[in-house]
């Protein structure tokens, strides 16, 4: 890698890089209405509709028509509609929502619903478009077009990356935009160690950058906090004359004003939506799973666990969450055996990529970026009770900078003419460099196919699961009841209904389920029984009462309703219980 670099792309980068982007669209757009929707989907379904989930009943018995009609787009809406729902119903900020619904406009509807195929592609296309992106942050950081390909095809076959542009969720989006705050971040850094007025234009851009991203995802400002660490830092040490790159910083003699202009920018631009988010009354009820106090036994580890599950996804994911067995054991060996292999010669060429003063800078900016983001997440974790390794989809605060990391190691390993890496401490493996970077793409692409087809990344409720259940054993007409507190619980019971209208699962004679959400008060938890004892009392029997996720005490015998004493298989997502009502 050259200190002097030239943007201009030859053919082979052109070539290689149209390459990149192919296979990270087919990988994107492979299977991608293959998986069930879940809830958060639903979230972004309806409120980009313009729709409301408010309109959905509660307390009484309705068809699977009624559940699914905050589905159906209307003509009338508007992306003020949109933006006015998300807002009163939700806590997140109204961007990628705007953005879907002009982009949903585009897809003709099904069966009277919204395209699921057009819902997700928005987030499969945002995806293939941050192929290109990470190319230009890492030549842009290392100032070597081998780096930008390795990034860009780590990232095209990035598992993780899959994960996250096959959900109709904003990720995607947020991901382009931490790669620009980053491009940013690298330029001023580079100004600001060589003493350099940082220039209005970029200025200018971080703070648009930074202001969309927090306008699209509220955990954009944790990519910003670890930013402003790693900033503050090299600052520190230009302070104290240390050296960085490749030259030796005298003692610093003035923070420039040019950079007040992106701090004060970029905290305007997050002061604006704090009324926002703290006026939504559904804020710590939609958090709820990610807060927890308890941190006794085993729950103390379980984020270090979550971290590392979510690290090694951002590389390799075989097939460990299949039905066989046999095939779990061989991927959990495959992956155990491959990291050995792999991270000692990851490490290696970090440590050989430092060792390079005109490299030093970036690996000290965007190292420290990582290292500062996660420092970040279990600060959160530990400190405030909110666990946010929980979500692996939370890291897209950091997986840029860790996907550029990772393609200057490569960088550094593929131009090593032989490699060796110790396994278990017994043998060296030696392999050429070449081959090993192929080797680690090509793992990267077998775990990419194991996300599109649902072996791995699963979703976290399976209903097409529990409906086949249900169409097995009953035989008679369903009422499928839930608890009620926000449109989480909505978005469980149509996940069902979508499942039983559009699923893949052969249709049987038996008429469409009805349903019920039954809200669940917390100053009168008897309620949600009270509604499902009206409800029952007002269809007609015999019917099988479906209990799914029904989280109030019930006695139904005095409704001719009985347990079945089955062992039905577990189901995730939706824990169930099986009553049959007679008179």
């Amino acid at each position: 890698m050259r200190q002097k670099f030239d943007f201009k792309l030859d053919a082979l980068h052109w070539v290689l890089l149209f390459g990149w982007t192919a296979i990270a669209a087919m990988l994107r757009f492979a299977n991608l209405d293959g998986k069930p929707l879940w809830t958060d989907e639903f979230s972004t379904l309806v409120f980009s509709l313009g729709n409301s989930f408010q309109g959905v009943p509660l307390d009484r018995g309705i068809p699977l028509e009624v559940l699914l009609e905050p589905l159906k787009p209307h003509a009338g809406a508007t992306v003020g509609d949109a933006i006015a729902r998300l807002l009163t119903e939700s806590n997140h900020p109204p961007v990628y929502f705007a953005l879907a619904h002009w982009w949903m406009q585009m897809f003709a509807p099904v069966q009277g619903y919204v395209s699921l195929w057009g819902a997700r592609s928005l987030a499969a296309f945002l995806g293939v478009v941050s192929v290109p992106a990470i190319y230009g942050l890492g030549c842009l950081a290392f100032r070597s077009h081998l780096v930008g390909q390795l990034a860009a095809a780590m990232m095209a076959v990035s598992p993780y990356a899959i994960y996250l542009a096959q959900e109709a969720r904003h990720y995607t989006l947020a991901i382009l935009l931490v790669i620009a705050s980053l491009s940013c971040l690298v330029m001023a850094v580079r100004y600001a160690v060589k003493q350099f007025a940082l220039p209005i234009w970029l200025g200018l851009i971080w703070i648009i950058v930074n202001s969309l991203g927090i306008a699209v995802h509220y955990f954009f400002s944790l990519t910003l906090c670890a930013e402003a660490v790693v900033f503050i830092a090299i600052l520190w040490r230009q302070l104290k004359g240390e050296k960085i790159g490749i030259k030796t910083i005298s003692a610093f003699s003035g923070f420039p004003a040019s950079f007040l202009l992106p701090i004060i920018g970029t905290i305007a631009g997050g002061l604006v939506w704090l009324p926002v988010f703290y006026s939504s009354r559904y804020g710590s009820e939609l958090t709820e799973w990610i807060q927890s106090s308890d941190r006794t036994g085993f729950a103390w580890i379980s984020p270090i666990f979550q971290a590392l599950a979510g690290w090694i996804t951002m590389i390799s994911l075989l097939p460990v969450e299949s039905s066989s067995l046999p095939l779990v054991i061989f991927s959990g060996l495959a992956m155990v055996i491959f990291f050995i292999w792999a991270i000692p010669l990851l490490l290696k060429g970090i440590k050989t990529c430092y060792s390079l003063p005109e490299n030093r800078l970036s690996i000290v900016v965007l190292g420290g970026f990582v290292l500062s983001a996660i420092a970040l997440f279990f600060g959160f974790t530990y400190f405030l009770g909110i666990d946010l390794t929980r979500g692996a989809r939370y890291n897209f605060v950091y997986f840029p900078a860790a996907i550029v990391l990772l393609g200057a190691s490569l960088a550094f390993t593929f131009n090593t003419d032989t490699v060796k890496s110790q396994l278990f401490k017994l043998f060296y493996i030696k392999i050429s460099g070449k081959k090993a970077v192929v080797l680690i793409l090509v793992m990267g692409l077998l775990s990419s196919v194991t996300v599109f087809s649902n072996l791995g990344y699963q979703k976290y409720y399976k209903p097409d699961i529990l409906v086949s259940i249900i169409r097995e054993v009953s035989t008679v007409p369903v009422l499928i009841a839930t608890t009620h507190n926000t449109h989480v619980e909505t978005g469980e019971m149509m996940g069902i209904a979508w499942e039983w209208e559009f699923g893949k699962e052969e249709k049987n004679i038996s008429p469409a389920p009805l349903f019920l959400l039954a809200h669940q008060r917390r100053e009168v938890p008897e309620m949600a029984a009270i509604a499902l004892e009206k409800t029952l009392n007002q269809i007609k029997f015999p019917v099988d009462l479906w209990l799914v996720n029904f989280h109030a005490k019930v006695n139904l015998e005095q409704q001719n309703c009985y347990i079945d004493s089955r062992s039905l298989p577990p189901v995730d997502g939706y824990n169930y219980q099986l009553y049959h009502c007679f008179r």
